[in-house]
């Protein structure tokens, strides 16, 4: 069975954000920030105050760069808007099928608030993984493309993010994917630590909403929780994890994740010795009252930096 839901109104509406948006981002938002094959470990930087706002205005000096805890020269700073590449995949399984209008409600509000430059596919997870046919910048068609998804049963979370990550290969740039669920994998071939190590070895940062949802399976009502696994992807990637008991709280975490990913500094170093091991990465703040995110590991090795 095929899902059409009709997209929301108001696109025109956006078109002075779109134009607002030009002005910030300028011509080198078509240009990839870092490309592969030399030696900068690059890393995006999400930075919050105490009551989880944004902050967009820090220097270079108020950041340190720890490789194995050994203190780094920071050799890129970036604080100005770069351009993303991204999959949203949305768990459509048989638990989402009274809450499918506001799922994609939510996932419209992050399409709409791509930027010039960025850009997306769309995909859905149950018994099969689905994805639509390419990348675009068209804001308009990812949000038709949502319409097209189908549903099915069980959740094979695993195997859509190991997916995503097919799609992303080869992409230069800053890459992304975006993953809700409401439940736990039931289904998947992909190992959750192998798809893990593989986002982390590709340098894609993952974003993670997870939704507990109350829904009948059939003989009584059951509540769901997400994959325990997904807080830890979004920890190593240095993306974020969002979990909701609510569902008319997805429109705004979806909007809070463009808005991050519009928000984050690019800061980078060059590693001492390329020894082909896994190498922790820690940010810190000299500012009291900040926390900075961002990707916890990366392997130095030639073929997996990047530069500028």
């Amino acid at each position: 069975m095929r899902m059409r839901i009709l997209p929301a109104a108001g696109m025109a509406a956006l078109a002075g954000f779109a134009m607002s948006a030009m002005s910030i981002v300028g011509a080198q938002q078509q240009v990839p920030m870092f490309s592969s094959g030399t030696d900068i470990v690059p890393l995006y930087v999400t930075v919050t105050d105490r009551d989880d706002r944004l902050v967009a205005n820090l220097r270079q000096e108020d950041f340190e760069i720890f490789d194995d805890e050994v203190p780094q020269e920071i050799v890129v700073f970036r604080n100005d808007v770069q351009p993303i590449s991204v999959v949203v995949m949305l768990d459509t399984s048989a638990s989402m099928t009274a809450k499918l209008n506001l799922l994609m409600a939510g996932a419209e509000q992050f399409l709409i608030r791509l930027l010039p430059g960025d850009q997306g596919r769309v995909g859905a997870f149950n018994d099969k993984i689905e994805l639509s046919p390419e990348f675009t910048g068209d804001r308009d068609r990812l949000v038709a493309e949502l319409g097209e998804l189908d549903f099915g049963n069980p959740t094979r979370l695993y195997d859509a993010i190991d997916s995503s990550l097919d799609a992303l290969k080869g992409i230069e740039g800053r890459r992304v994917v975006l993953v809700f669920t409401d439940g736990d994998d039931t289904g998947s071939d992909a190992d959750d630590d192998d798809v893990l190590d593989r986002a982390i070895a590709e340098e894609v940062m993952i974003y993670a909403i997870g939704l507990r949802a109350e829904f009948f399976n059939g003989a009584r009502m059951v509540t769901s929780r997400p994959d325990r696994g997904l807080r830890k992807f979004a920890q190593e990637t240095g993306g974020g994890y969002f979990e909701l008991r609510r569902e008319d709280e997805l429109g705004s975490t979806f909007t809070r994740v463009a808005q991050e990913l519009h928000s984050q500094y690019v800061i980078g170093f060059t590693p001492a010795a390329l020894d082909g091991e896994l190498h922790a990465l820690d940010v810190q703040l000299r500012r009291p009252g900040m926390t900075a995110r961002a990707r916890r590991s990366y392997i130095a090795d030639a073929d997996s930096l990047s530069s500028p």
